[in-house]
């Protein structure tokens, strides 16, 4: 039974920049964060048509939003800094992503570091999480922790509440799956019906309703479970996948190749139709996966490269080191036919020579690390 898509697109982005604020920026927020304890509200900043509003929070640095239709931003205290944390965290609001998408946060971002003064350059950038979401309107399904067929050691949990992270009575209505871990890669199944109408955000409606409407169909009543019933596949990349695997680090790496990530990891997870089968990788897979991956895989289609960095790095090495090996049997070629070598006496003069070479790499004025650290500088093929 297929379900209709109602939205899909982007739901979390977070980026952290290496840099700190400047000395008349940090006066704005000290003081701003003074007001803001003093009369128990944000404080509003205004920046030619930026907006910031700086809250009470932050023990040692200061934390603002730009609205729901923008960023939350964390700024460390140069004067009070926590060591080898970034200068600067954005995490980009739902509601942005869901009307503005990548470019609209990137414009976002680029607007607010201007109007704040803050100087940076891309290698400054860290990509730190991202999250895609598909909300399918499915009344007849409900989520089966038996079905997730995820890599061995994956925890698995199972939730009946938004707030709830533990399995609780058998008997309750399940309302949620996760599975993996948020630093890594995770997916999560959930009821986003209920989450609208218990948080009140009611702009998700609205979202859903437009879809319909452009479908054809009725709009959503949500008073009625049985045919308003939402669920949300959402899968979250943190910075293991993103920096660590795929060499993500700022804005257009992630538009050349994030969708290379959520192939990848939407390859590595699948939510299936459990049967008598003994061996869960024969299990077919569920009609709403299958939607699910068709729509991530056609909405991420311009933003992939089709091969992982890693790949290119490794195999970049490999030419290299066989490049430099054949250089190196040549000149042991050249080397022996200089001093008479028989091509029966080769190979041990090969064996005999390298003790020369280690002599002459001692007598270097330059340090073997040195070295080593300089040609490593040079190709950087790693």
């Amino acid at each position: 039974m297929e379900a209709t898509i109602l939205h899909s697109g982007f739901d979390g982005l977070k980026f952290t920049v290496q840099a700190d604020i400047s000395e008349g920026f940090r006066e704005e927020l000290a003081s701003a964060k003074q007001h803001a304890k003093e009369t128990y509200g944000d404080c509003v900043l205004e920046f030619g048509t930026v907006s910031l509003n700086v809250t009470s929070k932050g023990a040692r640095g200061f934390t603002a939003h730009t609205g729901e239709h923008g960023a939350v931003w964390l700024f460390q205290d140069p004067q009070d800094r926590i060591p080898n944390n970034p200068g600067i965290t954005v995490d980009f609001r739902a509601f942005m992503l869901a009307t503005g998408g990548l470019k609209g946060a990137e414009q976002h971002f680029r607007d607010c570091m201007d109007a704040f003064g803050i100087k940076y350059v891309e290698t400054q950038l860290r990509v730190a999480r991202a999250d895609f979401a598909v909300d399918l309107l499915a009344p007849w399904f409900e989520p089966d922790r038996e079905a997730l067929v995820v890599p061995p050691g994956t925890k698995i949990t199972e939730y009946t509440g938004v707030d709830e992270t533990a399995t609780v009575s058998s008997g309750a209505r399940v309302v949620g799956l996760r599975a993996g871990a948020v630093a890594n890669r995770q997916l999560a199944i959930y009821d986003k019906r209920a989450e609208v109408i218990q948080q009140n955000k009611m702009g998700w409606l609205t979202i859903w309703n437009a879809a319909l409407e452009a479908a054809g169909k009725p709009p959503l009543d949500l008073t009625d479970r049985t045919t308003s019933q939402v669920w949300r596949f959402e899968m979250r990349l943190g910075s293991k996948q993103l920096r660590n695997r795929f060499e993500m680090r700022n804005w257009q790496d992630v538009h050349d190749i994030i969708g290379d990530a959520f192939t990848d990891a939407l390859g590595r997870i699948r939510y299936c139709m459990p049967t008598a089968d003994g061996n869960r990788a024969r299990w077919p897979t569920h009609e709403l996966w299958h939607q699910f991956e068709a729509v991530v895989g056609n909405d991420l289609l311009h933003n992939c490269a089709g091969v992982l960095p890693c790949d290119v790095i490794r195999a970049n090495r490999t030419a290299k080191m066989r490049e430099l090996d054949a250089q190196l049997a040549g000149l042991f070629v050249t080397r022996a036919a200089i001093s008479d070598v028989s091509a029966d006496n080769f190979f041990e003069f090969m064996e005999n020579h390298v003790e020369a070479l280690a002599r002459l790499v001692k007598e270097n004025t330059m340090s073997v690390e040195e070295r080593l650290l300089k040609a490593q500088c040079k190709y950087r093929l790693r």
